[in-house]
């Protein structure tokens, strides 16, 4: 079996930063440099010079995504020093053909992108018989997000006269996984430059490479995913995958012995009666979040001590009540997270108005029964339901970038040369 290569992709915005990162990962094993589609849109051909100077004797790889103009961009990156140029594999024809006679003219391979192809197999093969030197099984940022796969990608394709890279969201098991089923490039991106230690990220991937096998495990349900993804990150990281939505106001009362995770039952009650948020204890499933609108009523408590133990046996992951709490004392030695707008003494009746898992707003946000529920010291955010795998990958996506910040600055850095504030700002 050949060596399978290690590319490792770039997807940065910033030059400097990228230098570093792309001496680590080589430190680390890795053979190819893929100046990502964002370094390439952000710093331009720049990006190919420097790359190519400093790594003289690895392949460049200019990932430029070519949907028009084949031959004119296959040019600008030959000439930058790049040895494989990609492409679109959904572009027309009369561009893939032109991007080959420039490469041929250039002495560069092309790589076809298979993103987004209907008929991947069919398409990979004419593909190949147009000349394309590198089919690539790529699933991109926000199709992984959704839980596509580059594996089933690569698996699709079948076998081909030409070589094969993947990429998607790869780490060393995956990496392995696909090299396994005959990947001769496997392109790792985020997992590697995202990691405080780039060199060690590297390592692992090259040393599973080296000794690659199937995924065996078997696949966890679609909420047991959900929760391990978002027990890695934090509420901050939920709203910024959530571009900066989804946060709860006026929480002012917390008891975070831990975190908080879960999906929402709901419960709409008002001045204080208690009956049915008592009664939707019974209703909650274990790791269930107990949501509370009291109609912003904080003069009178519809939860307590008592029914803070009911739910612990129940097996509730939290509660949160858009009203008052009262039996504060007690309740902050139990070993569960409680969030309130307010701590009151004063305990409603058990009249029975209201309702059990309908629609409710808590704390300025929009609750359904099955929404997850993420809530830690900063906060609590609310995740609707129908994007909560894809939230919690984005939210690890966040958690990943601002490991890699912070060890930018620990090593001297700080957050606005990191993030080139003045660069960035909105013109």
């Amino acid at each position: 079996m050949v060596r399978p290569v290690l590319q490792v992709a770039l997807d940065l915005t910033e030059l400097f930063r990228a230098e570093k990162i792309a001496e680590e990962a080589v430190a680390g094993g890795a053979d190819w440099i893929e100046i990502g589609t964002p370094l390439v849109k952000s710093e331009g051909m720049a990006s190919i010079r420097k790359m190519r100077s400093l790594f003289p004797d690895h392949t460049i790889v200019a990932d430029l995504k070519t949907s028009d103009t084949g031959a004119i961009e296959v040019e600008m990156a030959a000439k930058a020093g790049a040895n494989v140029v990609c492409v679109l594999a959904s572009a027309d024809n009369a561009i893939i053909a032109d991007a080959l006679r420039g490469a041929a003219l250039y002495g560069v391979e092309i790589m076809a992108d298979m993103m987004n192809v209907s008929d991947p197999a069919g398409r990979a093969k004419e593909l190949a018989d147009l000349g394309v030197q590198i089919i690539n099984a790529h699933v991109g940022v926000d199709q992984q997000m959704e839980g596509k796969d580059p594996l089933a990608l690569l698996d699709a394709l079948g076998k081909l006269p030409v070589k094969t890279a993947v990429a998607g969201g790869l780490n060393a098991e995956t990496a392995a996984a696909a090299a396994a089923r005959g990947a001769e490039i496997v392109i790792v991106g985020g997992n590697i430059i995202k990691s405080a230690n780039v060199t060690a990220a590297a390592a692992a991937v090259r040393a599973a490479l080296d000794s690659p096998k199937a995924v065996s495990a078997a696949k966890q349900s679609l909420d047991v995913q959900i929760h391990c993804l978002l027990k890695t990150v934090s509420a901050p990281n939920v709203t910024d995958a959530l571009y900066r939505k989804g946060a709860m106001a006026g929480l002012s009362e917390r008891h975070v012995p831990h975190k908080m995770i879960g999906r929402a039952v709901t419960v709409q009650t008002f001045g204080g009666d208690w009956s049915k948020p008592v009664q939707a204890i019974d209703v909650c499933r274990a790791g269930d979040i107990l949501v509370i609108n009291n109609d912003k009523k904080t003069d009178v408590a519809p939860w307590g001590e008592l029914a803070t133990r009911s739910a612990i046996n129940r097996g509730v992951a939290g509660i949160v009540v858009d009203g008052a709490v009262r039996d504060w004392d007690d309740i902050v030695t139990l070993d569960i997270p409680i969030f309130a707008t307010a701590i009151q003494p004063n305990a409603g009746e058990p009249k029975g108005f209201g309702e059990i898992n309908a629609e409710i707003t808590c704390c300025g946000q929009t609750v359904r029964p099955g929404d997850w529920l993420i809530g830690d010291a900063s906060g609590v955010v609310v995740i609707p339901r129908e994007r909560a795998y894809e939230i919690a990958r984005r939210a690890a996506e966040v958690f990943k970038t601002e490991t890699r910040i912070r060890e930018e600055i620990r090593r001297g850095g700080t957050l606005g040369a990191v993030s080139q504030l003045l660069r960035w700002e909105k013109k």
